[in-house]
């Protein structure tokens, strides 16, 4: 059961749900970012990587992956530039205080719109839960079943970007952190801003694996080569015990841990990374059947059969929360969407930007 789902209908909390329309101009930087063409240039470009682009295997075939990662299919990739960082708590804070603008999760859910989302006759929450708010991770005191995501989510009032755990929280000491709480049209929305936008699903897949190599992780075929931890997981006992074998607990600031093949950091782990894409459970599969997909930008529409009322986005990498006995999505190929409203304590992004040309190369000859 999707966790918007199962949180309103369990009756104990509330998922991020719909705020009123955005204003007309951050609806419109939204909608903009989503399709952006627009071109890099040398200022745009600072603490970018240009990815160049091919054709690659995109999902997985193997039996340690989930059905929404089948089947592999083949897909070529035009060269783009990539952030080599997920966009931290300081970058999200300038474009605010540059336009104003207000996240989702700061402003009053509106039923009308949520309920569009749900199943008919769902009944309406308290007034007490439609309130400015996100959905919070707080880990249980100890064992719990794994299939209701209620025992470690909490729909928490005054969560936002500002406050990722809560209105008593801060961002002290974590403004190299990446920015979380937000939802796919705020992530757009600073994307159209600095001149950019979220990369496809296909791009950042792409991106991830770091090169040409077709391995189960960014870096390799092992989770820990030489014992090393490559990316901010969960060890231990998933929820309620993270033994921070990583040195890690939560987020962790951005390039903490190694850059992959392409010189991307946190690909993997840290916190899931929203795509442009529109979710379809059954994608994959179709491509399979179709030869080389070139340049994919995800389905006309959203499908989830498990949930068909709720417009979801793509979001790739797995965070920290994701762990060897329940969350096994710390690989390129992992898919994952949640409804384009939401925020959450695990999910943020990076940007991209497409170039005519690539990069010269110093030392290069014809």
């Amino acid at each position: 059961m999707n966790i918007r789902t199962a949180l309103l209908l369990s009756c104990l909390v509330v998922l991020t749900c719909i705020p009123p329309p955005l204003p007309a101009a951050d609806r419109q930087l939204a909608a903009t970012a989503a399709h952006s063409t627009v071109q890099a240039n040398p200022s745009q470009r600072q603490g970018m990587v240009w990815i160049p682009g091919g054709e690659f295997t995109m999902g997985a075939d193997e039996e340690a992956s989930y059905p929404m990662e089948r089947s592999a299919h083949r897909v070529e990739i035009t060269g783009f530039w990539m952030d080599d960082h997920e966009v931290t708590n300081t970058e999200f804070r300038t474009f605010v205080e540059a336009t104003g603008y207000v996240t989702t999760a700061e402003r009053k859910p509106d039923w009308e719109a949520l309920k569009q989302q749900l199943p008919p006759d769902t009944p309406k929450p308290s007034a007490t839960l439609l309130v400015p708010g996100s959905l919070v991770f707080t880990p249980p005191a100890r064992p719990v079943s794994l299939q209701d995501v209620s025992a470690w989510w909490t729909w928490t009032p005054g969560a936002n970007w500002r406050h990722p755990a809560g209105p008593q929280s801060t961002l002290d000491g974590r403004w190299d952190h990446p920015v979380v709480q937000v939802s796919w049209e705020d992530a757009t929305a600073y994307a159209q801003w600095v001149g950019k936008r979220l990369p496809t699903e296909a791009e950042w897949e792409f991106a991830a694996r770091g090169g040409p190599n077709h391995t189960r992780f960014a870096w390799g075929d092992e989770l820990q080569p030489e014992g090393k931890w490559m990316a901010n997981t969960f060890q231990g006992h998933f929820p309620h015990h993270d033994t921070r074998e990583d040195s890690c607990g939560g987020t962790a600031p951005v390039k903490r841990f190694p850059p992959n093949g392409y010189g991307l950091f946190d690909m993997i782990g840290n916190v899931w990374e929203w795509t442009s894409d529109w979710y379809a459970a059954d994608l994959y599969a179709q491509r399979a059947e179709n030869g080389v997909t070139h340049d994919p930008q995800g389905p006309d529409r959203p499908h989830d059969p498990n949930e068909p009322y709720a417009p979801k986005r793509v979001m790739k990498g797995g965070s920290f929360l994701c762990s060897s006995h329940y969350c096994v999505n710390y690989r390129p190929s992992a898919r994952s969407a949640t409804s384009f409203d939401t925020g959450m304590s695990h999910l943020g992004f990076r940007c991209v930007l497409m170039s005519r040309t690539p990069p010269v190369v110093k030392g290069a000859t014809k």
